[in-house]
């Protein structure tokens, strides 16, 4: 079953239990047209269904079963505790993939079951990647790529980087493809969202990316993208490539 663009705000309501009418929707009316990858079966195959089941066995019913709405890519949680990267040995090591979903009912059972970002702890790491990209500078998709990040108050954190996460899971980035996830860093001097993508050399996709990005949030600040390989040799003092 495809599921067109214009239908998608009503869909995302329904499942996070809004009206499709607010202007509450999390900014995604806004973006609705640059919205993609929300496919079903078509000529792939019958999409997902969600069965009805009595006594261990499906009920016959009347009621109309309700397909699943995937997504282009498959994305996986990952979390890194602050407890955890104390006692690693080498960087990376402590992380863990926590779920791994493709659909936008997955997308909210897993969101509206977590804590909000301004209940985490000082350290903790909270990433969304494509699937089987493991969000490390060492992952052969993510070592020539880079960062774009921006920095938080406590009052803008969770519905910032809910609007990230229906931006990449909606594939609203014209460069979406140089996408490799986002990441959530929850830190004393103050929280920050980054975006990683792959190829850093491509000036073009990395502004492309980080001029959209700032527009769906609403972000004024001048924010910068860091290659991942400066961020290795020169750790905190690596000066950003691009600006916007």
């Amino acid at each position: 079953m495809a599921v067109e663009s214009s239908s998608l705000p009503a869909i995302m309501a329904e499942e996070e239990n809004l009206d499709p009418n607010t202007t509450n929707l999390i900014r995604i009316e806004k973006h609705v047209p640059a919205i993609k990858a929300i496919c079903g079966g078509g000529d792939e195959g019958p999409s997902k269904e969600k069965k009805i089941m009595c006594g261990g066995e499906k009920s016959k019913s009347n009621t109309a079963v309700k397909p699943w709405h995937s997504f282009q890519n498959s994305w996986t949680f990952w979390f890194d505790n602050p407890s955890s990267k104390s006692n690693q040995t080498t960087w990376g090591s402590s992380l863990r993939s926590l779920y791994t979903f493709a659909t936008i009912e997955e997308f909210w059972s897993l969101y509206n079951n977590m804590h909000p970002p301004t209940k985490w702890v000082h350290g903790a790491d909270l990433y969304c990647f494509k699937d089987r990209i493991e969000p490390k500078w060492e992952d052969p998709v993510c070592a020539n790529g880079g960062k774009w990040t921006m920095m938080f108050p406590k009052a803008t954190l969770e519905s910032s980087w809910l609007n990230t996460l229906l931006a990449l899971v909606g594939e609203q980035f014209e460069q979406g493809d140089d996408i490799c996830g986002a990441v959530l860093n929850f830190r004393t001097r103050g929280d920050k969202i980054s975006i990683w993508t792959k190829n850093a050399a491509n000036e073009k996709a990395q502004i492309s990316i980080g001029k959209q990005w700032k527009e769906l949030l609403g972000y004024t600040e001048t924010i910068g993208f860091i290659f991942h390989e400066d961020a290795k040799t020169l750790d905190r003092t690596a000066k950003p490539r691009y600006t916007v």
